[in-house]
């Protein structure tokens, strides 16, 4: 049976009745420690769920290195202008205020195991029972031939947030009519699978609003298909014409190289010269930190319990979000949301002698692609074959109605804000 997204909202932000059954800690004894690394959907909803749940019993410390929080997720309404930055900015304020956490603004430099410390960029070392290392993706800089860090400035990704998402929307509101917009997108897997075509969609609509209908947007995918392919072509289509031209590696026979100083991109079809905007998302790995201790392979993503979320490699540590393999379930906000309240229910039961249940996931990645018009996928998830599955899925179809396309908006914007408040309290 098709499951409604109302039904989907109510699993995933009313997991607190479920985890909210806490033992105290045994009278005169130290609290459990957890420290959770990376303030981000996974992270901070880890934290915050472990505070709230556990009634005080566990003592959490939460490791971010920034004082406020761009979230990646929305980042694109920001570059078509529907919202403001400020509206995608948020602070941990909260987290401390209202939950007892722990916030401590340094770097995780390093996570020694044997002692099970981890090692900030302050010197402090923070002891823990139990580690939660939420800390997102790198970039793997060398992926594309020509481009670089130092690259960055000019061809830019915006698939980390603060400067880089800041950097592309004045890109963008340079580029003149009748310009060339290049996207080179990323291999699989990588974080948000229907951000690279999203944000093409707020490109075309920045362009077409402000007079400039006549700049091509060209994507350059290393993929045969990308999520929602059929329904995202059908919305540019209808809303864009010829504005979004997506070519798969059949048709460009692969990017060859880029050249940051004259905005050029080569590929084995064609040569795209003194691009207006050149965004380049190269190939993503799991957080250094993750990757230093030994969670994640060089240049890979972490295993996990697809039951609990705890490490492969270490039964101490938890690995949430963009960093872990999570089988079926893409590397969205929501996803790390879902799998943050599994590990606390996981962690919080081995700490406090609190009940525990199966666990369950869920996710939908919403996408605008023109004023009220957004399209969606997601399904539900549990532990089975040894990875997290897929149970039940959805997806958009191309020929939906305006109203339930509007609908799908409001879910969109109702989403973040709930999100928002699950995240930071």
């Amino acid at each position: 049976m098709q499951a409604t997204r109302r039904s989907f909202m109510r699993i995933g932000f009313t997991a607190s009745g479920v985890l909210a059954l806490g033992v105290p800690a045994v009278l005169g004894q130290a609290k459990p420690r957890v420290v959770v690394i990376g303030g981000g959907a996974g992270g901070a909803t880890a934290a915050r769920y472990l505070a709230k749940d556990s009634n005080g019993a566990i003592a959490v410390t939460l490791v971010e290195e920034n004082e406020v929080y761009q979230t990646c997720f929305h980042s694109n309404l920001f570059l078509g202008g529907f919202k403001s930055y400020a509206d995608i900015t948020h602070r941990y304020d909260d987290l401390a205020r209202k939950h007892g956490i722990a916030v401590v603004r340094a770097r995780a430099e390093r996570i020694d195991r044997d002692k099970k410390e981890v090692v900030l960029s302050t010197g402090q070392r923070l002891p823990y029972d139990r580690l939660v290392v939420a800390p997102g993706i790198d970039l793997k800089y060398d992926s594309v031939p020509g481009w670089s860090k130092e690259a960055e400035e000019a061809m830019p990704h915006g698939w980390k947030p603060g400067r880089q998402t800041q950097l592309i929307r004045q890109k963008l509101d340079a580029v003149p009519d009748g310009g060339l917009i290049v996207m080179v997108a990323p291999p699989n897997p990588y974080r948000c699978p229907p951000g690279p075509y999203e944000r093409a969609s707020m490109f075309a609509h920045v362009l077409k609003k402000t007079g400039r209908g006549n700049t091509r947007i060209v994507i350059l995918d290393p993929k045969e298909s990308f999520s929602k392919q059929g329904t995202f072509q059908a919305a540019w289509e209808q809303h864009y014409g010829a504005m979004i031209e997506w070519l798969g590696p059949k048709i460009h026979d692969g990017v060859k190289s880029v050249d940051p100083k004259t905005n050029t991109v080569v590929t084995g079809f064609e040569t795209y010269k003194n691009a207006a905007l050149v965004n380049v998302i190269p190939a993503q790995m799991a957080g250094e930190i993750a990757r230093l201790a030994g969670l994640a392979p060089a240049g890979g993503y972490c295993a996990i319990d697809p039951a609990s979320m705890r490490s492969a490699v270490d039964p101490a540590i938890f690995i949430l979000g963009d960093a872990c393999i999570a089988g079926d379930m893409p590397k969205s906000a929501f996803s790390a949301n879902s799998q943050a309240k599994v590990a606390a229910m996981t962690i919080r039961g081995e700490l406090t002698g609190a009940r525990t249940f199966p666990a369950r996931y869920v996710n939908t990645c919403w996408s605008l692609v023109e004023t009220d018009d957004a399209i969606k996928v997601g399904g539900r998830y549990e532990a089975k074959d040894g990875k997290i599955a897929a149970t039940e899925t959805f997806v958009s179809q191309p020929d939906e109605a305006a109203d339930l396309r509007k609908a799908n908006q409001a879910e969109n914007i109702g989403w973040y804000e709930a999100i928002s408040a699950d995240m930071f309290g």
